[in-house]
């Protein structure tokens, strides 16, 4: 079976494909429109971010035996037809499932003692002590949207804050455990001081945080946004955070991503959130460790290698 991969990919992967049937062409610098002229060749391809693995790329694929997708987001891959055309998906959700919840933890950290502003301002000889007076994690009720792979290990890393865990998820039942609280939306929006969003980005989930959203929480709270930008309509939570409803917001996560490239309308709000102090940026770099691109590479292998023993 030959298999094209059109990112990078961790050597560990390398390992374990050895002494099977697989013939591997690995090219990390292919672009979509080169993917189109060979894909007629393949009956497998790895993928990532970078690449669409849309109706157009499967039709003209017609060896197509799986497409497999380096992390979770199953959005860059046309699912519903995948199944039609009898194309097996597969995703390591579980991969970086750690580095995820990791980072969503020190967001929130570094939210409430005001690390990252208060690092810019000492860099800039201010020495601003009760400016920056933070507040304590303990006794805090953490609402989570989405009890997936992120969400669960997220909640497990709360465990030693003495925090209520609010656990939501439209899909699963039967989550509570420990400091976690199986929820409803309106509990959630009824207890919770933080809320943290898990979720995969579907029509149904695309700017389902937006101003109605935020204002059905009956306290001020703290947003973190590890999953996908689009789940956030950003107008929306600056105006939130404007108002005193949202007190900070943690985004490792951006409706374009693209900051070089952004309409006139994206570069308002793109000023709008790097100007305020009460938002913390990173550049969707949640589950991007070391340690994930391993598990990543590894569990695309053994989930591969099972496909063909079926």
């Amino acid at each position: 079976m030959n298999i094209l991969i059109t990112d990078s990919i961790h050597l560990s992967f390398f390992k374990e494909m050895e002494n099977t049937a697989f013939e591997i062409d690995y090219r990390p610098e292919i672009t979509q429109e080169q993917i189109m002229e060979i894909i007629q060749d393949y009956e497998g391809i790895i993928i990532n971010s970078k690449t669409q693995a849309d109706r157009k790329m499967m039709e003209k694929g017609e060896k197509l035996k799986f497409i497999a997708r380096m992390g979770s987001g199953m959005e860059i891959v046309d699912v519903e037809f995948a199944k039609e055309k009898g194309i097996a998906c597969i995703n390591t959700p579980e991969g970086n499932r750690d580095a995820v919840a990791e980072q969503a933890v020190g967001m929130l950290l570094s939210m409430f003692c005001h690390l990252h502003t208060a690092d810019r301002e000492v860099r800039n000889y201010e020495w601003e002590r009760e400016k920056n007076r933070g507040i304590e994690l303990g006794g805090k009720t953490v609402g989570i949207y989405g009890y997936g792979n992120t969400g669960s290990a997220f909640a497990k890393r709360l465990t030693g804050f003495d925090v209520q865990v609010l656990a939501y998820d439209k899909y699963k039942t039967g989550i509570a455990q420990g400091h976690v609280k199986e929820s409803t939306p309106e509990e959630i929006f009824e207890n919770a001081d933080v809320l943290s969003i898990h979720l995969p980005l579907t029509e149904e989930t695309r700017h389902l945080v937006d101003y109605e959203f935020l204002n059905r929480f009956k306290k001020h709270f703290w947003l973190i946004n590890t999953a996908r930008g689009q789940h956030v309509k950003t107008v929306d939570l600056l105006r939130a955070i404007r108002e005193g409803k949202v007190f900070g917001a943690a985004l490792d996560v951006l409706e374009n991503e693209k900051i070089h490239a952004l309409s006139p309308e994206q570069k308002d709000w793109f000023e709008a959130l790097i100007a305020e102090r009460k938002v913390l940026l990173t550049p969707h770099t949640a589950g991007l460790t070391r340690e994930s691109k391993e598990k990543i590479a590894r569990g695309l292998a053994t989930k591969i290698i099972a496909l063909q023993s079926l």
